[in-house]
């Protein structure tokens, strides 16, 4: 029995030593997690939330699903934030029969909020606001935690990894308008903040490079250079060259029969006539390209001719489930909820766009894997893309609790009908102009609601006053310039995140400090509704808040007389470059170039 006994204790032990050997790794494993947490900003509101939501559920236990609402506060003598769930929950009560005061809800709500790092006090006022005064040491903590680590977020991610945005689509051999280079701004701006936000983004451009145009194209070019074959055609303008064959295409009845034939030849794959296809991209590629070097764009091409090969295998999907219905000829699929159908099948035996854009969701859904699926096109074609993703829906391909598919549609150009570059030629501009100029154009894009039409203008774009790249570009660069100004070098800044407390006594010191530490908050809610107008207003805040802040806190004082520097708030100078941070992480992912100086 001893024997059996010691060896049972063996055991024992060595469980026992498994056990600890475990906690220890998970206990390594969250100490790891709370490090990374602390070196990266916190979304306060978030937080926020979290304390909240943990007296909403101590102190009424029995409401399920009880309305969460906690904002900033717009007027500063009333506190930093509120929480204003309590008028919520009192009609939620009522809609059960229970009738409970507001007020009395938020009294009970403040008695259970646990005891946290981030709340100085809270008060009630009115008929049931919370209102949340933050610890100034705390949100100097944060800050200092910024000037340490970066511009940094938490990941939010669990399994969503995978992003694809499709985005700019032109059309070969027609000229990119203003409508494309919407799309390619917004998407690559969009592109940029799943980016940051640590996701794997797939960037595509959906171009229109094939279709019956591409038979009258190849016949003009087998008429204009019959040699196209062994001697690259000299085509410089390709639009140009696209209404000779339409205008040929139009009037002549011999041509548009071969034009036909030419489509056929080209559609099974006659190596003659994809030579003359490639021909044709390329020269469209070539000028795409001028524009997505001009904009700094990365983008991979994966146009409509990559999945020419899939969609008999959609169609045959759909047929296999019941889904297709005959009309007149053609072969359409009718989605739930959908007054207009698909059309997979015209009644010649081709494909359509409603084919083509089947198969490339389904290859993105799942050959690509993606949790995320972002279209950037124009608000005209939001019923194609709701036809599309409900017909995806309906024959099972996704989820929508599970993987977002999304058409973020913008609203049309209005002024220029087209967009010339020109007027930004190297020889009128050095390479800083050239960057606050382009910068001007996606600005103007981006700090409108895409939802809404817009004027396009030079005029706007380039002007020096209110929210405009211009005036931000100089606000930063006038920032940048404090420092250099007081002599002030990186190692002594560096020196002094680590041994200088920030001090955030004056009102326009702690607006600032708050209006810095809103940014995981603003990029939260455009990562929910991606509209990136939010970024813009935001950063024109935070601009407008530190010129407030710099009017009234000196951060370098200097003799009149000789203009020497007198005294350094270093506590200030470091408010400066947290500010510069942030600005300069808004502006990458508005895809802005900042200068040095202006």
């Amino acid at each position: 029995p001893s024997v059996g006994l010691s060896s049972h204790l063996d055991g024992l032990r060595e469980e026992n030593a498994k056990l600890k050997y475990r906690l220890n790794v998970l206990k390594r494993s969250l100490q790891e997690e709370r490090s990374q947490c602390s070196k990266t900003m916190m979304n306060i509101n978030q937080r926020l939330q979290e304390i909240f939501g943990e007296a909403i559920r101590e102190a009424f236990p029995d409401l399920e699903n009880a309305p969460l609402a906690v904002t900033p506060n717009q007027q500063a003598k009333f506190g930093d934030y509120q929480c204003n769930s309590a008028m919520a929950m009192a009609q939620m009560m009522k809609s059960k029969g229970l009738k409970v005061n507001p007020r009395e809800i938020a009294e009970k709500i403040q008695q259970k909020i646990p005891d946290n790092e981030l709340i100085e006090k809270t008060e009630i006022a009115g008929p049931g606001f919370i209102n949340v005064h933050l610890k100034r040491s705390f949100v100097s903590k944060l800050l200092t935690n910024l000037l340490l680590n970066g511009v940094g977020l938490h990941p939010a991610l669990t399994d969503l990894t995978i992003v694809i945005v499709d985005f700019s689509s032109p059309n070969i051999a027609k000229e990119m308008h203003v409508g494309h280079l919407r799309s390619t701004i917004i998407g690559d701006s969009m592109c940029r903040l799943f980016e940051f936000l640590g996701y794997e983004v797939l960037r595509l451009n959906h171009v229109g490079d094939w279709g019956t145009q591409f038979g009258m194209l190849i016949a003009h070019l087998q008429d204009k250079f019959p040699d196209y074959l062994s001697v690259s055609p000299p085509i410089v303008d390709l639009q140009a060259f696209y209404k000779e064959s339409k205008k040929r295409f139009d009037v002549d009845e011999d041509f548009k029969k071969r034009a036909y034939q030419c489509v056929v030849k080209l559609q099974s794959k006659d190596p003659a006539f994809i030579k003359g296809w490639n021909l044709i991209c390329d020269v469209s590629r070539k000028e795409f390209q001028k524009v997505y070097n001009c904009l700094d764009i990365q983008i991979i091409e994966r146009g409509e001719s990559f999945y020419q090969n899939m969609m008999t295998a959609v169609v045959k999907e759909f047929e296999a489930k019941g889904l297709v219905e005959m009309d007149e000829g053609r072969k359409i699929v009718f989605a739930p909820g959908q007054q207009i159908p698909l059309t997979v099948v015209k009644s010649d035996g081709g494909y359509t766009y409603d084919t083509s854009d089947l198969a490339a969701l389904r290859h993105r859904l799942f050959d690509e894997q993606a949790d995320i699926i972002i279209y950037v096109t124009d608000s005209g074609q939001s019923t194609h893309f709701q036809l599309v993703f409900a017909a995806a829906q309906m024959i099972g391909w996704y989820d929508p609790k599970v993987t977002r598919v999304e058409h973020a549609g913008f609203g049309v150009v209005l002024g220029e009908d087209k967009f010339s570059w020109t007027v930004l030629t190297p020889e009128e501009l050095t390479k800083a102009q050239q960057s606050v100029a382009f910068g001007c154009i996606k600005y103007a894009d981006l700090s409108h609601n895409r939802i809404n039409d817009y004027m396009f203008s030079f005029d706007k774009m380039l002007d020096d006053r209110g929210n405009t790249a211009a005036y931000l570009l100089y606000a930063f660069t006038r920032i940048r310039s404090i420092a250099r100004l007081a002599n002030i070098d990186e190692v002594t800044l560096r020196k002094a995140v680590e041994t200088t407390e920030i001090v955030l006594e004056h009102d326009k010191e702690w607006k600032l400090g708050k209006c810095l530490l809103r940014f995981p908050e603003i990029l939260q809610k455009i990562l929910e509704d991606l509209l990136l107008h939010t970024l813009c207003d935001y950063l024109y805040e935070l601009a407008t808040t530190f010129t407030e802040f710099y009017d009234s806190c000196y951060c370098v004082e200097k003799d009149r007389q000789t203009g020497d520097v007198v005294k350094v708030n270093m506590w200030r100078m470091l408010l400066c470059e947290a500010t510069a941070a942030i600005m300069a992480k808004c502006f990458d992912i508005l895809s802005i170039k900042p200068v040095s100086r202006m």
